[in-house]
């Protein structure tokens, strides 16, 4: 019984959202990564590696995929969402990677604002989901809908929506299925099959509800601290992993803890605080592994 864990920039601070705050340079992200004995990572934003990024090598990493948020609701920005979508897929292809995790994007910077789509909107959406997965499947890549905070596929009713209307599979992010009101173990145990990729975050319960409530902005609680090593917040990691192991899934676990860097900010807390999600992990399997 084998895990394969990766990590993702995104821990290192590394966002494409404007202003977000200071970006490491890719060198000591990647180099960080291995040190901790992590071997395989996400690209992060677009154009944050070379093309081909072949800097992942030369670090002893492998290429997983890569993350793209966009608009997809909008009939007069469907061509170019799914040219990005195709070029995006070339170049994890190139790297030697396997699947684009796709977010509904609103076109607005950031995550803070969402406006609410009409049925046309929707199926514009479900349309353009149809013609990306055709761009990537082409490419011989996967493709998989990451509910994420901020973008028109959040909620629980939307993730349902989503798979009632979509058969593209879904990236199960623990920590924004949380935020935006899903629970993911339950998730994973109502559409096991379903399950494409999974993104492993721990989150506070009591950020999170302000996120929901719409008291306290997304980028906001990042820098508040609403993401957190594994074990220490209020998701299930060890339930989620047994459940969707239990169902047959034997694809990534991408470490993920959605960080921001202030102008003050140790450089040094995102290496640390993936270490101890690490262990943390590393826990959960040998319980598995051994049938505890």
């Amino acid at each position: 019984m084998t895990f394969k864990v990766a990590a993702a920039p995104i821990s290192w601070g590394v966002s494409e959202v404007p202003g977000w705050g200071r970006i490491l340079e890719p060198e000591r992200v990647l180099s960080e990564m291995a040190g901790l004995g992590v071997h395989a990572t996400e690209l992060g934003p677009p154009g944050y590696l070379p093309d081909p990024p072949t800097i992942i090598g030369r670090n002893g990493l492998e290429l997983v995929g890569g993350f793209l948020a966009v608009p997809m609701h909008d009939p007069s920005a469907a061509e170019s969402s799914v040219a990005e979508a195709s070029a995006t897929a070339k170049k994890i292809a190139a790297g030697g990677g396997e699947i684009v995790v796709l977010a509904a994007a609103t076109g607005l910077d950031g995550y803070d604002e969402r406006p609410q789509l009409d049925d046309a909107q929707w199926a514009t959406l479900i349309d353009t989901c149809r013609r990306i997965t055709e761009v990537v499947t082409a490419e011989g890549l996967r493709v998989a809908m990451h509910p994420h905070v901020g973008t028109h596929v959040e909620t629980e009713a939307e993730v349902e929506r989503f798979l009632a209307d979509s058969p593209m599979p879904l990236c199960l992010d623990t920590g924004h299925l949380l935020v935006g009101g899903t629970d993911p173990v339950a998730l994973a145990e109502r559409h096991p099959a379903r399950i494409g990729h999974i993104h492993l975050k721990d989150v506070r319960a009591d950020l999170a509800a302000e996120v929901r409530a719409g008291r306290v902005g997304f980028a906001d609680a990042v820098a508040r601290g609403l993401f957190v090593p594994l074990g220490d917040g209020d998701v299930d990691t060890e339930a989620m992993v047994r459940s969707v192991r239990a169902a047959g899934y034997h694809g990534w676990y991408v470490l993920e803890q959605d960080t921001a860097l202030g102008p003050d900010s140790d450089d040094c807390g995102p290496r640390r605080n993936t270490a101890r999600s690490l262990v943390h992990l590393d826990e959960v399997f040998s319980r598995i592994q051994e049938g505890r």
